[in-house]
């Protein structure tokens, strides 16, 4: 953060023909009142020059590594250190392979290289380049270091042609930047604490192609992983199937089936402070999997199911220093049936919710709780999944 308390993006920008769209990104970024310090490669100030970045942000354009033409300071390790974000927009294939292998040989690399704040990359490039198996395998690399990919769109390309690569809009850019600079001016109330969350859906199998699940979208949780990892927190996330991008900053840890969760959680659960079970676990699952396809037959069709391990249950007798949350996603008698849980499993808290709310229950970007403990209810407010998870840590936070 800027010595005047306003929060500072760093803006690496590099050779692209999209280059001309980081003007637009840094000026929106300035009109919120947000600091910006644009880092170019040299290839990128072939597009666009230092002089135009300067102008728009009234600071200086970061480019030569060695020039000595103002007053002495490691400017990139400077640039580094005062950034909330580092945004690299338009990422080329070059800059991503350089990040994504170690190599700093430039202003722009050797900042990215720095700086230890969250980091994004927009991707722009010809569609072929993107689609090229080592771009994606750099990609993949820089998601498991923590970086965040903002995909890019389908379209007519400078070049002509017609696919994908063409950079995210500039308003969908500036948003994922400052989902993250929303999270630097929270309370770092979390530090030192592991936060074990879970989230998604389970899938058991019933033969090699199909498998009993549910619709848990996974939002909730990795809302939870992220709120929890922006104050301070050391999160690790155990994930189902779930179509949403793994959040940088976080150990995360993929599962299919609810043994796969148990025995992730488990193994994390005794250096855990809080765990927040927001996964959709199956309680049931075949009893015999099929090593074939079933064919279908002229009759029906019967499943015998049993009992998956119930998580929750079997850690109400392990706890020692941890603090437990659980959810409970109901369609009748919400708070009956969610404090029978609470008691059952020897719960800290439980977070309650029912898809008969409006907005509220899985796959909407909303939601509806009601914060349940051993002395008291709380209804939280009809409002984001990002918001609603803040209150539901505030709610652990004044517990711990």
């Amino acid at each position: 953060m800027m010595p005047d308390g306003k929060k500072n993006v760093l803006l690496a920008v590099s050779g692209s023909i999209a280059a001309y769209k980081a003007c637009d990104i840094a000026r929106a970024f300035v009109k919120e009142g947000v600091s910006v310090t644009v880092t170019l490669t040299p290839n990128g100030a072939k597009f666009v020059t230092p002089v135009t970045f300067e102008t728009l942000t009234n600071s200086k354009c970061l480019i030569d590594t060695f020039d000595r033409n103002f007053k002495f300071e490691v400017e990139h390790i400077a640039a580094a250190k005062a950034a909330d974000v580092c945004l690299i927009a338009p990422a080329s294939a070059d800059i991503i392979g350089k990040i994504a292998n170690g190599i700093a040989d430039d202003m722009a690399t050797t900042t990215i290289m720095a700086a230890t704040c969250p980091k994004l990359i927009a991707p722009a490039m010809n569609t072929a380049m993107y689609d090229n198996p080592i771009v994606q395998e750099n990609l993949a690399k820089l998601v498991r270091y923590g970086y965040k990919i903002i995909t890019p769109d389908t379209g007519l390309l400078a070049c002509g042609d017609v696919g994908r690569g063409k950079l995210a809009p500039v308003e969908t850019i500036v948003e994922e930047a400052n989902k993250v600079l929303s999270g630097t001016g929270r309370p770092k109330d979390l530090a030192g604490k592991k936060v074990l969350i879970t989230a998604g859906p389970t899938q058991e199998a019933i033969d090699p192609v199909r498998y009993i699940t549910n619709h848990s979208s996974g939002k909730m949780g990795y809302a939870l992983a992220e709120a929890a990892r922006d104050r301070g927190a050391d999160v690790v996330l155990v994930s189902g199937q779930v179509a949403l991008t793994p959040p940088p900053g976080m150990t995360v840890v993929k599962i299919v089936s609810a043994a796969d969760m148990a025995e992730a959680v488990f193994a994390e659960f005794p250096d855990t402070d809080v765990l927040i079970m927001a996964a959709a676990v199956a309680d049931y699952r075949p009893k015999t999997v099929a090593d074939q396809k079933i064919k279908k037959s002229g009759g029906g069709m019967t499943i015998e199911l049993e009992r998956t391990t119930d998580i929750l249950g079997t850690l109400a007798d392990k706890k020692t220093h941890q603090f437990v949350c659980g959810f409970s996603m109901e369609t009748e008698n919400l708070i009956e049936n969610s404090r029978k849980k609470l008691v059952k499993k020897k719960l800290d808290m439980i977070a309650a919710n029912s898809i008969r709310d409006e907005g509220a229950g899985f796959a909407h970007d909303t939601n509806k709780v009601t914060v349940i403990t051993q002395e008291d209810l709380c209804d939280l407010p009809l409002t984001s999944k990002a918001e609603t998870a803040h209150l539901i840590l505030d709610e652990i936070v004044r517990r711990l």
